[in-house]
């Protein structure tokens, strides 16, 4: 659309960058979440363990590193059912976790106020806004699968109703409950929070199931958004002429793909700040993508009177979104930034 509307300087340089920025990072940030669900696991049963959280990520990369080498996005149709199911099961579990902690005397002491002094309160409320701006941009997937065959409107919009209706189910139900059961000490990963200096709060198997769940359900995600990376990469190093399975292709193909895994996870490792890595997304890939383009697109395309409404709604939103988007970056990298300094590079963070 970029590339049509805009020209192919705007889709070249502007929109295919921040696509391919968010698709990569959301396989950094899974699999940081698989390696910090890895560790749950391993303190269940070494509460004394001396592993290190970059130890699990680098674990939980090789096994992305395998996964990777799936030929095509069309073969992992069915790996995106299984991560649905995936998603349903163990947000449900987080919820009923949350549920029995706020209810039993294991739980904290429940504290909802604002923690920090007025700067940090104001950045952390548009650190939150590119976190949320994520979780709820992640309708690419449903919606490059629904506009691949005709009718493509009602296709498209079927599936970012079924996806918005997952997301807002799972995404609230988990946000709500964990934080009524922890108030500010909730942590990015809620699940983290299911242990309290090693002791668990719930059922030693409900975390471990729990835990597993996602460690399945984010291989399958980190193997879906990597399919960008490797297309950029294959239409760079591969042979058009040759066959898919040759070895002018194959090769390749591995050590690209096997790079760009080995990047993403030296990359989590490094920084392993779930939150702040899905602030850094939103703020300077979903809140563009999703908030400000869309109606500059409209604008541009349909040429609605400037003195409709439609017009100055929609110019209303693209310069509101940009400010929001350029206070939002700055609060993210800000966190960032505070964060590394705090714990330092490859951190053994909880959650």
């Amino acid at each position: 659309m970029a590339h049509d509307i805009l020209g192919p300087n705007w889709g070249r340089y502007y929109v295919g960058p921040i696509q391919f920025m968010v698709c990569y990072g959301a396989v950094v940030g899974g699999v940081l979440l698989g390696g910090q669900c890895m560790k749950a696991i391993y303190l269940l049963s070494h509460p004394d363990g001396t592993m290190k959280l970059y130890e699990f990520v680098i674990i939980f990369g090789c096994l992305i590193l395998i996964l990777a080498q799936i030929p095509s996005f069309h073969s992992l149709r069915h790996i995106n059912m299984i991560a649905l199911a995936l998603c349903l099961t163990y947000s449900a579990c987080a919820t009923a976790g949350s549920i029995y902690v706020g209810n039993s005397s294991k739980g904290p002491n429940k504290d909802y106020s604002i923690r920090g002094d007025n700067e940090s309160r104001v950045f952390g409320m548009f650190n939150a806004i590119g976190i949320i701006a994520t979780t709820f941009g992640n309708g690419i997937i449903p919606e490059i699968q629904a506009t691949i065959a005709p009718p493509v409107k009602g296709k498209m919009f079927k599936g970012l109703c079924f996806c918005y209706a997952v997301l807002g189910v799972t995404f609230f139900s988990v946000a709500i409950s964990g934080y009524w059961a922890f108030g500010n000490q909730s942590g990015g990963l809620i699940l983290g929070n299911f242990l309290d200096g090693g002791k668990p709060l719930v059922p030693k198997w409900f975390i471990f199931t729990t835990n597993f769940l996602v460690i399945l359900q984010q291989s399958a995600i980190a193997a879906v958004y990597l399919q960008p990376t490797n297309e950029v990469l294959e239409k760079t190093f591969a042979d058009p002429l040759s066959k898919e399975f040759s070895l002018r292709n194959v090769i390749p193909r591995i050590i690209s793909r096997s790079l760009s895994v080995i990047i993403a996870t030296f990359v989590a490792a490094m920084l392993p700040f779930f939150g702040d890595i899905n602030s850094v997304l939103g703020a300077f890939g979903f809140i563009p993508l999703d908030f400000i383009l869309p109606v500059v697109f409209f604008n541009l395309t349909f040429k609605p009177s400037k003195s409709s409404p439609i017009f100055w709604l929609n110019l209303s939103i693209a310069v509101v979104f940009s400010a929001i988007g350029v206070i939002a970056a700055i609060a993210a990298v800000r966190q960032m930034g505070l964060d590394a300094k705090n714990y330092q590079l490859f951190a053994n963070v909880d959650h």
